[in-house]
């Protein structure tokens, strides 16, 4: 069986366990506590030299990058197919992936809110400041892009990549209490996913590790 490290409020992580879930997958899940440090450890050093989560054990290989875990996925097992079959449609929707793993997430992750707290010593309003700017910039042209692209998910009327990476960033956004009432279609995506098993089973506060 797979083996996920994850941490349950990790954004990345959660992507790939929603990918898992709507996939019908098993992987058994393996806590790094990130508060803690465990991601620096040695011994998780050994598993994934970046010291990063989550990271994915099939066999003897460990694959890490929520994104290329999720393509790895795909390509393992189409029959829930998580990309369109239409080579543009494919690109749609892993334009507005990257959109979201590769522009919002990674300035808002816990890493560099914790350089910007620690080392650059920012206070606790500016860092929530810095948080929502980047949501807002990053929400803003994606609510664009599914003007033309969604239906009950980002892409049309299945579940796809992009929606795999939205969740869990809706989700943090909420957590820092960013507005979002200017973001429409995002939240009735998310509001809808949400009403779903895969995506529920997938939630934070259903993790071995929820606090």
């Amino acid at each position: 069986m797979m083996k996920l490290y994850s941490y349950f409020r990790s954004s990345a992580s959660y992507r790939v366990r929603i990918a898992l879930a709507l996939k019908g997958l098993d992987a058994d899940i393996l806590p790094i506590n990130l508060l803690k440090g465990e991601q620096k450890s040695d011994d998780y050093l050994a598993i994934n030299p970046q010291g990063l989560i989550p990271s994915l054990q099939v066999d003897d290989t460990v694959l890490s990058q929520s994104l290329a875990i999720m393509e790895y996925l795909e390509e393992v097992d189409n029959t829930v197919p998580l990309l369109p079959s239409d080579p543009v449609a494919r690109a749609s929707v892993r334009a507005m992936s990257q959109l979201i793993a590769c522009e919002v997430h990674p300035l808002n992750n816990l890493r560099v809110l914790q350089y910007l707290t620690g080392e650059l010593g920012v206070d606790d309003t500016t860092k929530v400041t810095w948080y929502a700017h980047w949501i807002h910039q990053g929400f803003a042209s994606l609510e664009a892009m599914l003007t033309q692209h969604a239906g009950q998910f980002c892409y049309g009327d299945i579940p796809t990549m992009a929606d795999c990476c939205l969740i869990p960033q809706v989700y943090n956004a909420k957590r820092f209490n960013v507005d979002l009432s200017n973001y429409p279609t995002i939240m009735r995506i998310y509001e809808h996913c949400n009403s779903l098993p895969a995506f529920i089973q997938a939630q934070p506060e259903n993790q071995i590790d929820h606090q």
